[in-house]
């Protein structure tokens, strides 16, 4: 599937091939620290299925735990989130972060990963109140 995405500033503009089949929402810490939310959603692109269209983005080298590095991709102007992908040597898959996707509503994830970390109240969302705007 082909992919398009931008910064919420509009200085960086990408494009690129997914398998949809291949979306997961992530629950591991660093994801809810690095995002400022519960979880994330992301989907793989191989490096040769992915390009840049306009600037570059800064990376952020995170050490998990394990001693394994990966690099996170963000705006510098507005702080958006892109991708991760390992952190040494040239990217070969870009893990990209659905929401600064224009096809984010096709791109449905089928599976949740590090489950183990997810908040607790993640998993009844369904069961709150829903507006269609923000309440004042």
């Amino acid at each position: 599937m082909k992919i398009e995405g931008q910064y919420h500033c509009g200085a960086i503009a990408y494009e690129g091939e997914v398998d949809p089949a291949n979306v997961s929402i992530c629950h591991c810490v660093d994801c809810q620290q690095l995002s400022g939310a519960p979880f994330r959603a992301s989907v793989p692109a191989r490096a040769e299925q992915f390009r840049f269209l306009k600037g570059s983005p800064k990376h952020y080298v995170k050490v998990a735990d394990s001693g394994n590095k990966r690099a996170q991709a963000f705006c510098p102007d507005c702080g958006t989130a892109l991708y991760s992908t390992q952190g040494e040597g040239p990217p070969q898959v870009y893990n990209l972060r659905v929401g600064a996707l224009k096809q984010r509503e096709a791109l449905v994830p089928l599976k949740q990963i590090w489950a183990k970390s997810a908040l607790p109240w993640t998993y009844h969302i369904d069961e709150l109140e829903s507006l269609d705007g923000q309440t004042k």
